[in-house]
């Protein structure tokens, strides 16, 4: 009972509607289950209603039970609720027009009046009223959303739509205005029928003097915004099944197959001739262009030429340098945003991020699905060029995929590793061809001059032999030299060879070798024999060959001080090759010459789907010892070329100076008991038949530039381009959805959101949903769908707020307070209903009153019949509702009748009137 009569629960912003007609804060609605069950007739009210009575005065319920009658969009309600002494009835009546002589506070006094009559004194009657003003017209003082696009621009091939700002970036905002309504409630809290007049030919309730004033916008429901539409119809490309050829038909089909016949050229002639000659973009697409007319001409392309030609050089540009120091520094900024470094996307401003972009924007604008297959078809073919013009893709990072990436990122990545490693492969030829040129040059010169003096030297009596014997073996070693040079400048290419083609090139190089260590000294005659055992694969058919020419006696002595001489013969046999630069101060354990580090073959680059498989195909091997063991030859390739680089660059090594070099950690060093550091090898080195004690020993002198290559560029690049061009539109829009999320999440966070701290927090909630979706196992579509949706919320949201910063601004208001009015317009979007500080005279509702009078002058031919605002009001719009609240206390049912709280609710719209009363009477002295 005290809730209808407290003034704190007039007028609420958001309430049941009972709530705003009785001021009650708890109830029992009863109301019927189905329309067709509606209780129209006064009997079964009355019927229901008794029996609602008599339920409450068994269970002492105090809280008020109300019954819904008549037609459900009436909301008509009756009740009645019971308190100790006291019964409250809960009536209403409904009309749809207000009668002549109630359409004014005077003559809803008289029908409260009439409605608590028979008592003797009636004290005076408190009123609260609240008029309610509605603008839908913002003339003057809306902005454009979105700019409108231009009408030279716009044409019959290249149709675009409002708010498209090219294929570089996303668009943003709504298309229309998401603000529909503005509601203005000027309110007079409380004073007494004596104080104001409001009747049919005057009124003092005049809103520009009222005390309090109030507001509140509507939204549009579901406002069309760019973004998230942008991002709906990519989404709905993850379903399609189709492929690019079936899009685009029998043109790119072909020019497909052109291209498959040359890669399989390219696989089994690694030597053919490549495009030398470097063209534009454009001009290859103009190329294709033409290949296509020629098939087909009738049908147009998706993407208009112009418009096709700028995205490839968007995303292909021309100047490879300055787009690679473009690509670093936004990668730069992009690693500082330490919100996105859990994304498994793209970096900001990659190729793939781009892609994703230009993907986006082309579904929506140009063409739809088939667009999008055109652009896909067109830069598979710039990615196959720039293979074969061995030209690097901007855009990218530099080095091994990395794995924190999309798949589809490292899918190019591991295409310009190819195209880098190429690269440096001839480069590295090209400059040993011209070492070789000069090197030959210089010895053929110093050759002519060693034929000179010979020749001088024969002719004089005065040579010696000694003389002779000297100037003999300068040209045979000199010989030798520049014949071992010359071989080894030949095959600075990698080859494709098996291991017994490689094996040959070590036998006849060591017979080589062979010839230089007799010609220097004929005391090697024997160890030269040894060291060829050595280091041939073929053991048992060397030791044949040896066993004809040493006898027993002199194996014997030889194998005595194998180690020995062993170390000795390579030092002299193999001339060091393939030598990067002195360790430090280390020295190789046998001789005590200098350790050399050597240049090894870079390990080969994999993405995540090539570990998975090669991962999987080492627990395919099973437990067994041969698959253990082909699991061990497996995980050591690379083992085994950086010892053959180390055992090439430091002859006479031991595993022991590999072991201090390669794996310090496996080298330990202690003081003796002399005082003396000594290094040893690791126990786990010492393990009979370790890994590598066995590769070691496999290992032969081979320096890298000579070794079968660990990565096979020509081939991994094929397969990239294979992986690429096999995959089906969608599975590409279900590649690239991940990416174009984080896009759109930045370009969310660009937007203003500076007073708008809830934004922050759900955006920030948002990017870690996103981060998990991304880095999840099996990417699900219906996961995008829903951080689409949130996206799009924000979106609205941030529409909203530029909306009413446009309406709401210091321009417009012509105040200086610029934070009072952000302040002002946060709230709006936060609250159901914002106070206007000062009312009228303050600097939002000076703004308000403008906006009010304007809209009022633009409806000038409405007729003003009625006008119970009186003439201060005449330049202000009649209130689209009006809202009464009489309350007051007397004695009932009789004059010595304890006095109980009386109020009467009452609403005038143009298509609505309706009261609602709650009288009270006394139970116990009636």
């Amino acid at each position: 009972m005290e809730d209808m009569i407290s003034m704190d629960g007039d007028f609420p912003p958001r309430a049941h509607c009972l709530c705003r007609w009785y001021g009650v804060q708890h109830f029992l609605v009863l109301a019927p289950s189905a329309k067709s069950d509606a209780i129209s007739s006064e009997s079964k009210c009355n019927l229901l209603l008794s029996s609602a009575t008599v339920a409450i005065n068994n269970t002492n319920c105090k809280v008020p039970v109300f019954a819904q009658i008549q037609q459900k969009w009436r909301r008509m309600y009756t009740g009645v609720a019971e308190a100790p002494g006291v019964r409250t009835t809960f009536d209403m009546v409904h009309l749809m027009k207000a009668p002549p002589q109630y359409n004014h506070l005077q003559g809803l006094l008289t029908i409260f009046r009439s409605k608590i009559a028979g008592t003797v004194n009636i004290p005076y009657v408190n009123v609260s009223v609240r008029f309610t003003f509605v603008l839908q017209d913002w003339t003057h003082y809306s902005a454009w959303p979105q700019q409108p696009p231009d009408i030279d621009e716009v044409d019959n091939e290249n149709d675009v739509s409002i708010g498209y700002a090219g294929f570089k970036s996303l668009p943003f905002g709504a298309i229309e205005d998401p603000i529909r309504e503005l509601h203005l409630y000027t309110t007079w809290p409380c004073f007494t029928e004596d104080m104001m007049v409001d009747n049919s030919s005057f009124s003092d309730l005049d809103p520009l003097r009222a005390p309090v004033w109030s507001v509140r916008v509507r939204m549009v429901d579901n406002p069309e915004c760019l973004l998230a539409d942008y991002l709906l119809e990519f989404e709905k490309l993850c379903s399609r099944k189709e492929s690019t050829e079936q899009l685009l038909g029998k043109a790119y089909q072909e020019e497909n197959e052109e291209n498959i016949g040359e890669a399989l050229q390219r696989l089994t002639d690694p030597g053919m001739a490549f495009i030398s000659k470097k063209a534009t973009v454009v001009s290859r697409l103009k190329t294709r262009r033409k290949k296509r007319r020629k098939v087909e001409s009738n049908e147009p392309e998706p993407i208009p030429t112009e418009l096709l030609n700028e995205i490839l050089s968007y995303l292909f540009p021309d100047d490879a340098e300055n787009s690679s120091e473009e690509s670093n520094s936004v990668n730069d900024e992009q690693e500082n945003k330490e919100k996105y470094r859990h994304f498994k996307t793209a970096p900001e401003g990659s190729l793939v991020y781009k892609l994703a972009v230009c993907m986006c924007v082309v579904n929506y604008n140009h063409g739809g699905m088939k667009g999008a297959a055109h652009l896909w078809h067109e830069f598979l073919l710039e990615l196959r060029y720039r293979l074969e013009s061995k030209t690097l893709i901007s855009g990218l990072n530099s080095g091994s995929p990395n794995l924190g990436y999309c798949i589809l990122h490292q899918k190019l990545q591991m295409l310009n590793c190819c195209i880098s490693r190429k690269i440096a492969r001839e480069r590295r030829l090209k400059q040993t061809k011209s070492q070789t040129t000069a090197e030959t040059n210089n010895e053929n010169s110093s050759h002519q001059e060693i034929t000179n003096t010979k020749e001088i030297q024969s002719s004089s009596v005065s040579v010696s032999a000694e003389e002779e014997m000297v100037v003999d073996e300068l040209q045979g070693s000199e010989w030798s030299v520049k014949s071992n040079k010359t071989d080894s400048d030949s095959d600075e290419e990698f080859f494709e060879c098996d291991d017994d083609s490689r094996h040959f090139d070590d036998k006849s190089s060591n017979s080589d070798e062979k010839e230089i260590s007799e010609g220097k000294s004929g005391s090697l005659e024997g160890t030269s024999d040894d060291a060829r055992t050595d280091t041939c694969p073929d053991a048992s058919a060397v030791s044949t060959v040896t066993s004809q020419q040493i006898s027993p006696e002199e194996e014997e002595e030889s194998s005595l001080g194998s180690i020995e001489t062993k170390n000795f013969v390579d030092s002299v046999a193999h001339q060091p090759e393939g030598r990067l630069r002195q360790c430090d101060d280390l020295l190789l354990q046998s001789c005590e010459e200098p350790l050399y580090i050597p240049i090894m073959q870079d390990p080969a680059p994999m993405t995540e789907d090539m570990l998975e498989e090669h991962a999987e195909i080492l627990a395919q091997l099973g437990t067994s010892s041969e698959g253990a063991e082909l699991r061990a030859r497996m995980q050591s390739a690379c083992l085994l070329s950086d010892m053959e680089s180390f055992k090439a660059a430091n002859p006479g090594c031991i595993l022991a100076d590999f072991v201090r070099w390669y794996s310090p950690r496996d080298w330990i060093e202690e003081v003796n008991d002399d005082g003396i550091l000594k290094g040893s090898l690791s126990q786990r080195m010492k393990i009979p038949g370790n890994t590598w004690q066995e590769v070691w020993n496999q290992a032969k002198p081979c320096p890298a530039h000579r070794q079968r290559r660990l990565f096979d560029d020509t081939k991994e690049a094929e397969k990239v381009l294979h992986f690429l061009s096999s995959m089906t539109l969608g599975d590409l829009a279900l590649h690239l959805i991940p990416v174009l999320i984080h896009s759109a999440l930045i370009r969310v966070e660009q937007a203003e959101m500076k007073n708008l701290p809830v934004l922050k927090t759900t955006l920030e909630q948002i990017i870690l949903s996103a981060s998990k979706t991304t880095r999840s196992a099996s990417q699900e579509v219906t996961k995008y769908q829903e951080l689409i949706k949130q996206i799009k919320l924000v979106e609205a949201v941030i529409a909203r707020s530029e909306s009413l910063k446009t309406k709401f601004s210091p321009q417009a208001t012509g105040t200086k307070n610029q934070a009072e009015m952000e302040t002002f317009v946060s709230s709006l979007l936060e609250q159901p209903e914002v106070p206007v500080i000062g009312a009228a005279k303050g600097p939002a509702g000076s703004l308000i009153k403008k906006l009010f009078i304007d809209a009022q002058r633009a409806f000038k031919s409405t007729d003003e019949e009625g006008s119970s605002t009186g003439q201060n009001t005449s330049q202000f719009p009649r209130p689209t509702g009006r809202e009464f609240i009489l309350r007051t206390s007397v004695p009932r049912p009789a004059p010595y009748s304890k006095p109980t709280h009386q109020r009467m609710f009452c609403v005038l719209m143009q298509d609505e009137f309706r009261i609602a009363g709650a009288f009270s009477e006394d139970t116990s002295f009636q």
